[in-house]
């Protein structure tokens, strides 16, 4: 599909506020997803496109955690193997399935999204934060990731907030639980992007338009979250969440 200017600019100026959202809390997709639907992709088609973003902002998020040494690579590396199967087996249940099956199961994340957010956000560990994952939980976590894995293969929206809650649940703190989260995403759509590909559900101009904007976001998301939290974002995702919502439930 070819994108007009006006188009390419909203695309480029929506990437880079859920690319911010991304590195603070997670949740952007629930703004690109929706929006690459409303400018005429077939939902699969948004589905695939989307990764795209998503690829290129993880790499500007990673990249300034990576600077300011706050990624536990530990459960980076624990989490990667069982989440990457469940990313392909998830992502080949998105291509099978039809555009509007995938438009009523978007809706009802979009509403449970704002939902959690506006009634259990996402805090912090009172405890000393486990830089490690326990290993009498080894499997349980495996399981937990692999079935994350799924998720983020399937749809990504709202992945984020899901991995935080495990993250947190598991002793870290936001930031770090972010900053394992980002490089995970990396590792999904580069499996996903692929299979997107084969499929014919990609388009490479949109997706590139939002990719833009996505990186610088992403960027800016990290150092917004090191210096004033995630609050003000979580008030203005909630809200756009909701209007989303009624829209796709609505169509």
């Amino acid at each position: 599909m070819s994108i007009d200017l006006l188009t390419t600019f909203m695309l480029v100026g929506a990437g880079f506020v859920a690319g911010t959202i991304n590195s603070i809390a997670g949740g952007g997709s629930l703004l690109t997803l929706p929006l690459l639907i409303f400018i005429g992709l077939p939902a699969t088609v948004a589905n695939g496109t989307n990764r795209i973003a998503i690829l290129v902002g993880g790499i500007g998020a990673s990249a300034s955690f990576h600077r300011k040494k706050l990624i536990p690579w530990a459960w980076v590396r624990f989490a990667l193997p069982s989440a990457c199967v469940g990313v392909a087996i998830g992502t080949w249940a998105a291509m099978a399935i039809g555009d509007a099956a995938f438009e009523q199961v978007l809706a009802v994340i979009l509403v449970l999204a704002a939902a959690w957010m506006i009634w259990q956000p996402v805090r912090p560990p009172e405890e000393t934060e486990s830089l490690t994952p326990d290993p009498e939980r080894r499997w349980l976590l495996l399981g937990a990731f692999f079935f994350l894995g799924c998720y983020s293969g399937f749809i990504q929206a709202g992945a984020g907030f899901l991995y935080l809650a495990l993250l947190s649940a598991n002793g870290l703190d936001l930031v770090r639980a972010n900053a394992v989260k980002v490089p995970l995403h990396i590792a999904f759509t580069l499996i996903a992007i692929p299979l997107f590909a084969l499929g014919g559900d990609l388009d490479w101009s949109a997706g590139l338009s939002l990719a833009t904007g996505q990186f610088f976001g992403a960027k800016l998301g990290v150092h917004l979250q090191v210096l004033k939290g995630q609050a003000w974002v979580r008030n203005v995702l909630t809200f756009a969440i909701v209007v989303f919502a009624l829209r796709l439930i609505l169509r």
